[in-house]
């Protein structure tokens, strides 16, 4: 996917939504004060780094955080939202893709050193959990309505 929002070095990160069948890829956001959204459940993603595109970020992060490998062509959806940075202070608006992996990308997932565990959640768990970042949720749903839209419909 190279769409507006792939390309942009202009949003301040990148999530991603890794869709397995029914289930994605979650962790558990270490419970620090000072980070946004501790102890919630959050999907892959980070900061984007100088001149780097959303969609590297996107699939940087995801290889940081999970030691997955996704092909730029597994992007299927692309969209932005506005998150609360740092502090909660402020927001910043952040790239969101969504990719479909397999089982066997799923059985190759190494977790690495940020949040507390992860595991697969069945979808409508994750868009229901109390403890999920809300902003994703509304992304995932978002997708979803979208990806259920007959051809023509607006």
């Amino acid at each position: 996917m190279r769409g507006a929002i792939a390309n942009s070095t202009n949003l301040q990160g990148a999530k991603i939504a890794l869709l397995c069948g029914s289930e994605i890829i979650t962790y558990l956001r270490d419970n620090k004060p000072e980070i946004p959204n501790p102890g919630q459940w959050d999907l892959p993603g980070g900061v984007r780094e100088p001149d780097e595109t959303s969609q590297t970020c996107a699939l940087r992060e995801t290889q940081e955080e999970f030691g997955l490998e996704i092909d730029p062509d597994h992007l299927i959806y692309e969209t932005s939202y506005w998150a609360p940075a740092a502090g909660g202070l402020a927001r910043r608006e952040v790239a969101f893709f969504v990719a479909d992996i397999d089982d066997e990308t799923v059985q190759h997932i190494v977790f690495g050193d940020e949040g507390q565990y992860w595991r697969m959640m069945p979808i409508p768990q994750f868009l229901a959990h109390p403890h999920a970042v809300p902003e994703l949720q509304d992304c995932v749903a978002a997708y979803l309505k979208h990806k259920n839209t007959p051809v023509g419909v607006t």
